[in-house]
């Protein structure tokens, strides 16, 4: 293949090039960024492929495309969730199914799933516990950044609509040895 004989072949998939990044840029949901990212790599690939470079087209479809997208993927996977433990009376209730998921959809923007946990698990970012009200929670944020970003979500109006609460919970303070 000469690039003056296959000009034609060659511009349209070279133009997805810029498409396809300023797409990849633009997206706000982590998960189609992963899904263009391995778009962009799989048409460098092809682009690479037809200009003769066969070495280099490999080289980018296995480290470029695959090998990339699943490192990203993993990533992902493990980073974007909400770790809440659940301290609910009497212990063993489990947590009300419409709960879950008024608190999936209010997640949703943010693209963070919902891990419920015990109170006793470590790294934890709030707690649910029920509040004073019967068949209300509140839901007790550890960190201030995540508790800005929740509470600038149209969940948290509806969150505090059907009575539930929304805190900060305070940091522990190290506990003080004695001075010697």
């Amino acid at each position: 293949m000469t690039l003056t004989q296959d000009i034609a072949l060659l511009l349209p998939v070279t133009a997805l090039l810029p498409l396809t990044a300023i797409l990849l840029v633009a997206q706000a949901n982590p998960y189609q960024t992963l899904v263009l990212r391995g778009i962009l790599g799989a048409v460098c690939a092809l682009i690479y492929a037809l200009l003769g470079a066969a070495d280099v087209a490999l080289t980018e479809a296995l480290v470029g495309t695959l090998l990339s997208t699943t490192l990203y993927a993993v990533a992902l996977r493990s980073s974007m969730v909400l770790r809440v433990a659940v301290a609910a009376e009497p212990p063993s209730q489990p947590l009300h199914e419409q709960l879950q998921e008024q608190l999936r959809s209010w997640l949703d923007p943010l693209s963070l799933r919902l891990e419920l946990l015990s109170p006793t698990d470590p790294d934890l970012h709030a707690v649910l516990e029920p509040s004073g009200r019967s068949g209300s929670y509140c839901l007790r944020l550890h960190h201030a950044p995540l508790m800005e970003r929740l509470a600038a979500l149209p969940g948290a109006v509806r969150w505090r609509e059907a009575g539930h609460g929304l805190e900060l919970q305070p940091a522990a303070q190290p506990s003080q040895g004695a001075a010697p």
